[in-house]
């Protein structure tokens, strides 16, 4: 009797692990998927003439700042967003490393 008690908490205390896992993995961000939503949002690649990062912030030049969604960069978790010109200052905050990685690779 107390072996099966024992199993059956090991399985318990398993399931638990699995579900545990399984709710941290699904709210963990998909960076590669923000940079290129961020990138259609700036009106595409070909509309994104040169960029830098600087630490939180996104500093994109574009051809044509028009066909940029600004709204849509908001929803998406931009903190802030300042247009100059042709130029976009993205406040992207502590996301914005991860998101930088997968932007270069897209270039």
């Amino acid at each position: 009797m107390g072996n099966f008690l024992r199993v059956e908490y090991i399985i318990i205390f398993l399931v638990c692990l699995v579900v545990t896992i399984a709710i941290v993995r699904s709210k963990k961000k998909d960076f590669k998927l923000e940079a290129n939503k961020l990138i259609m949002l700036l009106g595409g690649k070909d509309n994104v003439i040169d960029y830098e990062f600087n630490k939180s912030r996104f500093i994109v030049n574009l051809k044509d700042v028009s066909k940029a969604s600004k709204e849509g960069i908001q929803k998406m978790g931009a903190q802030g967003i300042v247009e100059i010109d042709n130029q976009l200052k993205i406040i992207l905050g502590p996301s914005a490393k991860q998101i930088k990685k997968y932007i270069n690779e897209l270039k």
